[in-house]
């Protein structure tokens, strides 16, 4: 939203607050989160099968949550152009890969019924499309409390 370098007559020109996100918008992100993660919880919790089975099924829903967020950062950090090394991308894309990939072979290989299944599947899914979206907001966020403090910085070296 904000990654891009202004010239110092749009730094004096440019409002003192920069538009954000509404406080409506803010509660929905938050509220979608919370209720995926409960989502997912309450599906993990209730699990069938053998307790080991349950916390590999945990862990790979943290590996995919914790994945998707740095992927967030990734993108957002290179949105402008590359910034890191090739060696962390491919860290960075392979782990998500690698997550969601697992993480779906061992839904899609569990021995429950198949409803059972999709519903941790599409609980799965919604914490990572949710994860996404509230990286974003908070980074949105950031960067016009960055932004804006910057602007507010040079109007006053320039009084």
């Amino acid at each position: 939203m904000f990654n891009q370098r202004l010239s110092a007559a749009t730094m004096q020109n440019a409002p003192l607050t920069l538009p954000r996100d509404t406080k409506a918008w803010q509660l929905q992100v938050w509220a979608s989160f919370g209720i995926a993660l409960l989502l997912c919880a309450t599906g993990l919790a209730w699990l069938p099968g053998e307790p080991l089975a349950r916390a590999f099924m945990f862990m790979g829903y943290v590996f995919c949550l914790s994945a998707a967020l740095v992927l967030a950062k990734f993108v957002r950090d290179n949105q402008g152009g590359s910034s890191d090394t090739p060696l962390w991308r491919l860290v960075v894309w392979g782990g998500f890969g690698t997550a969601m990939a697992l993480t779906g072979w061992g839904l899609w290989d569990m021995e429950v019924n198949p409803t059972y299944k999709a519903f941790l599947g599409v609980s799965w899914l919604y914490l990572i499309t949710s994860a996404f979206t509230l990286a974003k907001m908070l980074r949105d966020r950031h960067e016009a409390d960055v932004l804006e403090a910057r602007l507010q910085g040079r109007r006053e070296a320039a009084q």
